[in-house]
């Protein structure tokens, strides 16, 4: 079997036990963030750098927007009530041809902090697309 680069438009994003279909998943993303420091008896003139502390981007989910599905804003308006916010771990799985995962992204803890509704256009053809902005408190890469 050759080795070819995957194709990024298989894929499949768990919450809560079950699956939801998205069009778009961005902000995948993780960064250490550097640390200077020179103590005073340093011979060399200059800061050492090393790793610090671990920072996650925002993770973008966007999918078509459905009649009767709230899904979305009823997460939202929980969280914004600031009494409970009701956190939940994703699993963003990228598929192979097989439907198997082959690369795998474990989100900890994020609830929605920003919920988008479709633009309108009286002149478009497109399909109307929802958009929610997940804040997380960590992300684990895993390739099987």
């Amino acid at each position: 079997m050759a080795n070819y680069p995957l194709a990024k438009f298989h894929f499949v994003v768990e919450w809560g036990g079950s699956s939801v279909g998205f069009s778009e998943v961005s902000g995948l993303e993780v960064e250490t963030e550097m640390i200077e420091y020179r103590h005073g008896m340093s011979p060399e003139f200059s800061k050492i750098r090393m790793p610090g502390l671990k920072k996650y981007s925002n993770i973008t989910l966007k999918r078509g927007t459905f009649a009767s599905d709230n899904e979305f804003f009823n997460w939202w308006k929980e969280t914004a009530k600031l009494q409970t916010v009701e956190r939940r771990d994703l699993v963003i799985s990228l598929l192979n041809e097989n439907h198997e995962p082959v690369v795998v992204w474990k989100v900890k803890n994020a609830w929605p902090s920003k919920v988008t509704a479709t633009d309108l256009k009286a002149d478009g053809n497109e399909v109307a697309i929802e958009t929610m902005e997940l804040v997380h408190e960590g992300l684990v890469i895993e390739n099987e």
